[in-house]
């Protein structure tokens, strides 16, 4: 039994020495920020950086934490479902009063398993989306400058499971997060780094973690199949498309119109070359292959395509065909579609992160009561447009059955002619 007990006590006193070891190797003490404008600014970069506008108009997200806890969070009607080893919460965050038990394997209602759905759903969803947060309410800021580079430092004056935390942010030359130290109530080594770089686009143009690595001896942290998306945006976007007939759109062949009478278009659709005709000018061209483009002078082939000719050819095309298709265009590639409301009525807000001439361009399309669109709002930073509106007039149904517009009109009361429209 002495013997027991004493090899007990060694291998105790081996645990106190290898935890004190760690300890003093690893544990930092917080460093002391300067708030004010500078770190202020940085939180604004920061939040650009990872579109912070649309985190805040995500309807749902969805991932797991460490392959233990799984999300479904409705975050736009403000509950999430939690699941975990056969029991499923609805959890209301803000008002845990409203939240009801799912699934229990032992059939009985335990306030327990709520009080567990919230407390990890503070702690898990944090390690999903804790850079959108760093300018919440109950937050303070502050810039720490490390090696020479300033690094943001976050505290959580109030809210969630453990008030008190702080993180200090690590971002790259584009202000995207890449890491974060913590000093936290449930860690109790203080400085402890997390990787924030395993990063995933989602469909509602959001970036979130896949996986995190810890600094204290390489745990790993899986998030899971990760998701965000904007069920709800989707819907509406899809009863646009049913409205302007976009079944027809897709197998129209070719579609020709002008631009305000100064630019003319034949589209070949099908194939993906378009004629380009202005001034005594005519380019044949390929938009996804510009060097197989032909330009004419007076109906005469170049020898050489001129390809500042070509490239004015396909800034011209991009341009002026979004005038006319422009919302058959809302669930192409690198499009992320949100609700909005304009006036008291609900509109789509149409962000494009890839593609055309412009991208980072958005636009907020109002409709009527069957779905047509009337209006939009643009916003085109390159040209320093802001919710600029413009009318989507005069639709009407062409030979290959889809719908178009004529006419737009601008709140200085031009008109935007597109001639004498086809598609067949």
């Amino acid at each position: 039994m002495k013997k027991l007990i004493k090899g007990l006590g060694i291998i105790l006193g081996l645990v106190i020495l290898f935890v004190g070891i760690v300890y003093f190797t690893n544990n930092e003490s917080i460093p002391t920020g300067e708030k004010g404008d500078k770190a202020e600014q940085l939180a604004l970069k920061i939040q650009r950086a990872i579109n912070q506008k649309a985190f805040d108009k995500t309807e749902v997200l969805e991932w797991s934490f460490r392959n233990k806890n799984y999300y479904s969070w409705y975050k736009a009607a403000g509950y999430v479902e939690v699941s975990w080893d056969g029991n499923k919460v609805k959890l209301y965050p803000n008002d845990k009063d409203k939240s009801e038990i799912l699934a229990n394997p032992d059939n009985a209602f335990d306030e327990e398993l709520i009080l567990y759905a919230y407390n990890n759903f503070n702690n898990d969803s944090f390690w999903l989306v804790a850079p959108y947060k760093i300018m919440d309410e109950g937050t303070e800021r502050s810039i720490v400058t490390v090696d020479g580079k300033e690094q943001l430092m976050v505290t959580y004056t109030s809210g969630g499971s453990t008030p008190g935390d702080s993180y200090l942010w690590e971002v790259d030359s584009n202000f995207v997060p890449v890491s974060y130290k913590m000093w936290v109530g449930i860690i109790p080594i203080g400085g402890v780094a997390a990787s924030w770089n395993n990063l995933k686009k989602t469909e509602a143009g959001i970036l979130l973690p896949t996986t995190h690595t810890l600094s204290l001896m390489g745990m790993e942290i899986p998030m899971g199949e990760v998701k965000a998306y904007n069920p709800d945006a989707n819907a509406f976007a899809e009863k646009i498309l049913k409205r302007i007939k976009h079944d027809k759109y897709k197998t129209t062949n070719t579609i020709e119109w002008s631009f305000g009478g100064r630019r003319y278009f034949k589209w070949n659709k099908k194939d993906h070359i378009v004629d380009v005709s202005w001034d005594t000018i005519r380019v044949n061209l390929y938009p996804a292959a510009r060097e197989k483009s032909t330009v004419y002078f007076n109906d005469k082939k170049q020898e050489t395509a001129d390809a500042k000719i070509v490239k004015r050819a396909w800034d011209i095309f991009n341009n002026d065909n979004f005038w006319l298709v422009a919302p058959h265009k809302i669930f192409d590639d690198g499009v992320v579609r949100s609700l909005t409301s304009v006036d008291g009525q609900t509109a789509l807000e149409v962000n494009f992160t890839q593609g055309g001439t412009t991208p980072g361009d958005s636009y907020i399309w109002v409709v009527d009561s069957t779905y047509l669109p009337v209006k939009y709002l643009m916003t085109v930073p390159s040209m320093r447009m802001k919710q600029v509106p413009a009318t989507w007039d005069e639709w009407f149904t062409t030979e290959s059955g889809t719908l178009l517009p004529k006419n737009h009109t601008f709140s200085s009361g031009r008109r935007l002619s597109m001639g004498d429209a086809k598609a067949y």
